[in-house]
This record gives structure tokens, C-alpha cells and sequence, in this order.
């Protein structure tokens, strides 16, 4: 049966919310991420959209694009959502069962970001059976952001340069806020390799891998700057083969957090270029930006100025978090030079938790915004 493109009332959008919530969805089991965009494809039937479908590769799910709105070589509106959770599946069953609970719905991903990734669909089909954009609309699911989206990246970069805004359904943060800026991600793999021997009668020819991988820990932990807000951190390491060898391996992880991208280059040459302290030990770094920094520029402050006065109209006093640490796809999109409005979907909490809650009273503002949002830009 075709879909109603036309607004729903709150129930039917809390419905439509936790059935999404109920198809577990974590990143590297694709079936199980297909099977989600397989639920956007039957809300989306019946409706003035047109569906293309991107077949994934690399063991990801596919990716879904879904287009409205006027007919026009004219740069238009890209809306993003991610269909990747980070729960495995058995959450639902074990710790994190779909039901409400006064104005909170809980689920796995519920938050982050099944709820916005609706409503936003709603308010994308609301809109284009009005057939009141003034821009042409393009709204891509993609099934690999929790994991720093490497087969999806080129294809948001693909439709960037060819929109004039992007609105990331990321939820809400601190009470609602919108995001206007996120730090750049760096990740780096570090591997050590030594020389073993035995550490009772042999001790003194070997060259511990853990010894001097403790030595660059302790170099990277010291590279975090919070005055210009870089952070290092290793999040992640292993080693050794027994405790009674000197450890021949070892290799642990690094997580960087950039707010500029000159900090990103300069911090990312600092990690790639590590040397040992120890010359009989060897060293290979890998890894590089991951995300781009998504800088608040006046570009983005217009975006945010109009998202402000619609919120207002609907009786809401909007703000917005100008800084976070946390990457999305919108870093990808801003970096281009595309105005970017992030954090527009569900408020809540719980992200990544067992605890993930979407806030219900939330829903409809958060639909209204988007809609007008898909109304107003051009």
C-alpha cells in the first residue's frame, strides 16, 4: 500500500521511530543495515520521490538516494542521515528493549540517529508532496558513519559540490541545541615491533615493543593542547606473547581531535613521523584525518540565522553548539565550502549507550524545523 506523504500525528510518528529502532542495524553486519534502508524504501512508496539505490561494497550496506523538489541544474538542499548503529545485534532482546517511558523512547540508536533520520523523512515527503521547495532536494542514507564513513565519503563529497546547503539529522545536543562546528578526527595505528628473549636468562638481548610503546604513549598523551583544543588520545594497544619473553610486539591506537585544519596537518605529520627511543626497535605509523574540521563561518551563521527564525515562529528559542568534538558527515560537507547545519534531528541522550533515549515531545518541533527548512532555503 502507498505511503500518506502527508504530515503524521505524534503517535504514528513515535510508531513509525521505534519500528526503525527495531531493526537492528549495526555497521558491519549489512544485511542488517539493507534491511533498514529496505523500511525507508516502503515509507517512501507511493510518494513524489525519486529512489536510487548504491549498491555497497567492502562487507557495508548499501546506500539509499532519494530526490525532490524542482527539476533544475540549480545547486540545491542535501539532507543526511545514517542508518548505522553501534549496537550489536541481541541489544534489543538482552539490555535495550524499543519501549516509552513518559517523554523518553528508548532503543538502540534511537537517538543517534533513528529518530531524526524519520522525522526528517517525513518532513522531505511532507514537502515534496506540497511541492513547495524552492531548491531541489536530495536526501542520502548512508551505512557506515559509525565508522568514519569510508565507502559513503565519496559520495557525500559527490552531491556537496553540487548542493548550496546540507542539514545533518545528527540529534540534538545539551537541551536541543543545533551544531554549527565539530572538530576534525585523526586516527592513527602505531606498531612496534622489538627483539624478543627470554626475561629470566636471556633478559638483557631483548628490546621490549611494550617498553617503547609505553615511551610513545606518554609522548602522543602529551601532544593534547586544550588551549587550542587538540587532543590526543590512546584509546587501544596490545603486545607481548608470554610474560615470561621479552614482548617482540606491540602496537596500540590514536584518536586526534583537531579544531583547524592547519592543526590537523601539523599534528597529523607529528604522529606519522614518530621515531623510537630505543634504535633496535622498529616503528610504522599509519593512519591520517579521518574527518576534516567543519569550522563555524559566516556562510554557516546564515544558515543557522534562518533555521534561528524559524524556530522562533514555531514558539522555540533555538541555539546552537558552535563546537563539538564529535565528527559526523556534515564535517565532510562544510569542509567543501557547503553551508552545513548539524545536530537537527531527535532530542535525547544516551548515544552509544544502554541507556539511549529519544525525547518525545521533541518529535514534532524538530519535523516542523526541517520542514521549514526544506521550504524556505533558495
Amino acid at each position: 500500500m502507498p505511503t500518506d506523504p502527508t504530515p503524521l500525528p505524534l503517535p504514528r510518528l513515535v510508531e513509525g521511530i521505534s519500528r526503525w529502532a527495531e531493526i537492528e542495524s549495526p555497521t558491519h553486519d549489512a544485511a542488517a543495515v539493507n534491511a533498514c534502508l529496505d523500511a525507508v524504501e516502503r515509507e517512501v512508496a507511493g510518494a513524489p520521490v525519486a529512489l536510487e539505490r548504491l549498491p555497497g561494497r567492502d562487507g557495508l550496506g548499501d546506500m539509499l538516494v532519494l530526490r525532490a523538489g524542482p527539476r533544475t541544474e540549480a545547486p540545491g538542499v542535501l539532507v543526511m542521515s545514517h542508518l548505522d548503529t553501534v549496537h550489536p545485534v541481541g541489544t534489543l532482546a538482552r539490555d535495550l528493549p524499543v519501549r516509552v517511558e513518559g517523554d523518553r523512547l528508548y532503543g538502540p540508536g534511537v537517538y543517534d540517529m533513528k529518530g531524526g533520520a524519520y522525522l526528517a523523512l517525513r518532513a522531505f515527503l511532507s514537502v515534496a508532496a506540497e511541492g513547495s521547495a524552492r531548491l531541489p532536494l536530495t536526501f542520502l542514507f548512508t551505512p557506515d558513519e559509525e565508522i568514519g564513513s569510508p565507502i559513503s565519503r565519496p559520495v557525500i563529497e559527490d552531491f556537496a559540490r553540487r548542493s548550496a546547503y546540507a542539514l545533518v539529522t545528527e540529534p540534538g545536543r545539551d537541551g536541543g541545541k543545533v551544531v554549527t562546528g565539530r572538530k576534525g578526527v585523526g586516527r592513527f595505528d602505531v606498531r612496534l615491533e622489538g627483539r624478543p628473549s627470554h626475561a629470566g636468562s636471556r633478559h638483557q638481548d631483548g628490546r621490549s615493543a611494550i617498553r617503547e610503546a609505553a615511551r610513545q604513549i606518554l609522548d602522543i598523551e602529551a601532544m593534547t593542547d586544550y588551549g587550542h583544543g587538540v587532543t590526543t588520545t590512546v584509546g587501544m594497544m596490545q603486545g607481548g606473547t608470554a610474560a615470561n619473553v621479552v614482548p617482540q610486539h606491540a602496537g596500540f591506537c590514536v584518536d586526534l581531535r583537531v579544531v583547524t585544519a592547519k592543526d590537523g596537518e601539523d599534528y597529523a605529520a607529528r604522529i606519522l613521523g614518530l621515531r623510537p627511543h630505543d634504535p633496535d626497535v622498529r616503528i610504522a605509523v599509519t593512519g591520517g584525518m579521518n574527518r576534516p574540521p567543519y569550522e563555524k563561518d559566516d556562510k554557516v551563521e546564515a544558515l543557522f540565522a534562518v533555521a534561528h527564525a524559524l524556530a522562533r515562529a514555531d514558539g522555540v528559542e533555538l541555539l546552537d553548539v558552535p563546537l563539538t568534538g564529535g565528527g559526523s558527515d556534515g564535517n565532510f560537507t562544510a569542509a567543501l565550502g557547503v553551508p552545513t547545519l548539524d545536530g537537527l534531528g531527535i532530542d535525547g541522550d544516551g548515544a552509544h549507550t544502554l541507556q539511549e533515549y529519544g525525547l518525545i515531545s521533541s518529535i514534532l518541533p524538530r519535523m516542523r524545523l526541517m520542514e521549514g527548512l526544506l521550504r524556505t532555503l533558495g
